[in-house]
This record gives C-alpha cells, structure tokens and sequence, in this order.
C-alpha cells in the first residue's frame, strides 16, 4: 500500500502461535521491522478472542457433560427428537426445541444452558415417560450447579457481546472488561456469605429446595469466580500496559499533568484550563473533540490521538470479513471469479450507501430504434 513502517504502532492479532510467536510469529517480525525504521509498535492479542479463552476456564465438573449428554439422548434419535418437539407443543412450552452445544462457537454454552435450563422439567417429564430418568434432574446440588452455571455465563456473554461490533475504540473496550472484573469482585464478597442477590437461577433452586444444604457449595464457587479473575488479569496485561495513555486519551481532564509524556504536559495543562473546551469533551464524542483541537496549538495531543484512535482491540473486522466471504463464496455459487468476489466484499463491508437513483440516471440511454 505504500505506507511507512514507522507509522504502524500496533499490531492486533488472533493469538494463534503463527501469528503472535515469541520468535517467528508474523506480528514480531512487524514489530522487529516498525524497529528498524525507527518506530515503535506493539503486539497485542485480540480482546475477544482473550474473553472467550477465560470464559473456557469456567468448570464445574461434569454439569456441562451431562447436559450435552441429555440434548444428545433427545435430538441424536429423530423419533425421540420429532415426539420431543411435539410433547413442547402440545405443553405449549417457551422454546420448541433444545439447541446442540458447539464448542467453537463462542456463545453456544450460554445459550444452550439457559434454554437447557428454561425447559428442564419437560425435559424431566419427557425422559421420565421414556423409561429413561435422569438422577441428576433431581438432585439440589447438582441443579445448584447449573443454575450457578447459567448465571455465570449470562454476564460473560453480555460482555463478549458488548466487545463485538465496529467503530469500538479501545478504551471503550478496555472499561467493558475492567466493568466485568469489578462484577467478579463483587460476586465474590458476595458469594462468600451465599448472598445470590446477583445470581437469580441459583435463588430459584434455593427457594425451590429449602431443605437442601446448598450454602456448602459457596466455597467451589469462590474458587471458579477467583479462577476466573486470575484468568482475566494474567490474559488482558497487553491493556494494562497502555492503562495511561488510554486515560490520557479517554479523559483528558482527570489526569495529572504530571503523570503523562513531558512533550505532552504543557498541551495538556492548556486544555484542562480551557472551559470551552471541557464543555465540548462533555458534548462530542472523543475523535470529534480531539478533531475540534487547533493543529497549530495542539499538535502533540493530536498525534498521541492518531495512535490511539488507530488502534484496534479486536480483530472483529477481519472475522466478519471472513463470514462474509464464506456467506458469499458458497458450494452454490462455484463460478464466482475473484475479481467478482472482491466487488461483493467490497460492497458488504463498506461504510457508504449506494445513490442508486444517480447511478440508474447516468446509465440511462434511449431505446435505439428512438
């Protein structure tokens, strides 16, 4: 593309070892290069690719196993799959069907525990006509797991959820993760008393079953809670690491002038002064803000802004790229040319939106027989 290699100041990259090696990943070969022409760039790992890998630590024995075993038992036969379906109707049950778990997909365990869960007694009810019952459906302890489970897993899909998307800017990714960590904080103080104030389907199986003795199982979910923080400070350092400039970025007024860059401090200390512009940092959003900054006057902010707002956090656009390229470049379209697959992705990842009236006009032509 013809661009300098000293302007590159971060690499964002999936994780996987031929991308992010010690030695002879691509990004450190990148970042070895930026090096070499005098720049400074930094490898990073993919913010949601590192929330699902923390989500995978989340383990409660064999509550996952057993459940993936019940929605085999019902949907791997199709004579019990199609009475199963029709036992739901004739219920008039929530969802129609259960949902098969894929472990790849990272918001399948979520979703298939919380409709595991929504249609448990049916599902109770239904193996049991079959001759096939299920002890665990019965035991208070184990349904404390799952109900823990599905509450567990409810937040961390909310979280992966809000850090996928375009136009996110790394602090706004940065503060969805450090919300969460400040929730397991919270979870675990809370947990350790049985307080399941935050946890609704645990509370359901506590009223449920008064008589079980479920306040033993505190412990074990202190300790997942505590796995999963460890979990999250050991895999998000790569932020860490860049904590200050982001709140550099992020709020301008809160930060000590003495803390940041000393190219940066006297520009800083002129904006923090500036009422006028305290009040458009409270109005605009953060690339327009730092887009209202004269150049001649604030030309060092401006450019710790360019770094910061050309970062990426994910690499949430190059995975719907490549959705939408095996969407597009399917069995059914086999004579699809490159050249003709380019103009289709081009199209469907673009921000603008087609004039097609324009278009049609300056195509337009008279019949030739006129």
């Amino acid at each position: 593309m013809g661009l300098q290699w000293d302007k590159l100041c971060r690499v964002t990259t999936d994780g996987a070892p031929v991308m992010a090696g010690a030695h002879k990943g691509m990004a450190f070969m990148v970042c070895a290069k930026v090096k070499e022409t005098k720049g400074e760039a930094v490898k990073m790992h993919c913010i949601v690719h590192q929330e699902a890998l923390c989500a995978k630590t989340v383990n409660l024995g064999d509550v996952m196993n057993t459940v993936v075993k019940i929605v085999n038992i019902i949907r791997a036969r199709g004579l019990y799959h199609r009475e199963f379906q029709a036992f739901l109707s004739d219920v008039d049950a929530e969802y129609g069907d259960l949902l098969y778990h894929s472990d790849v997909r990272w918001l399948s365990r979520g979703a298939v525990l919380k409709r595991f869960y929504s249609l448990m007694s049916k599902i109770d009810q239904f193996l049991k006509e079959k001759d096939r019952p299920l002890h665990e459906l019965s035991d208070p302890l184990w349904l404390a797991d799952l109900a823990f489970l599905v509450d567990l897993t409810d937040p961390l899909t909310t979280l992966n959820k809000s850090l996928q998307g375009k136009d996110q800017l790394v602090p706004q990714l940065y503060a969805h993760m450090k919300a969460f960590c400040v929730k397991l904080n919270l979870f675990k103080t809370q947990l350790r008393n049985f307080n399941v104030v935050h946890f609704p389907t645990l509370s359901e199986i506590r009223t449920a079953y008064p008589q079980a003795n479920l306040p033993v199982k505190k412990g074990k979910y202190v300790s997942v809670i505590a796995c999963l923080k460890t979990g999250f400070r050991q895999r998000f350092q790569d932020f860490s690491v860049i904590d200050k400039e982001i709140k550099l970025f992020a709020t301008p007024f809160l930060v000590d002038a003495k803390e940041v860059e000393e190219n940066l401090q006297l520009e800083l200390i002129e904006i923090q002064c500036d009422d006028a512009l305290k009040n458009q940092h409270q109005q605009l959003s953060l690339p327009e803000f730092y887009r209202s900054l004269e150049k001649e006057k604030f030309p060092m902010m401006r450019r710790h802004t360019k770094r910061m707002i050309s970062l990426f956090g994910s690499t949430y656009i190059c995975e719907q790229t490549f959705s939408l390229l095996t969407l597009n470049k399917s069995r059914m379209r086999t004579k699809i040319t490159d050249s003709h697959l380019h103009d289709v992705l081009r199209i469907a990842t673009t921000k603008f939106t087609a004039d097609l009236p324009a278009i049609l006009r300056s195509k337009a032509q008279h019949h030739c027989s006129h």
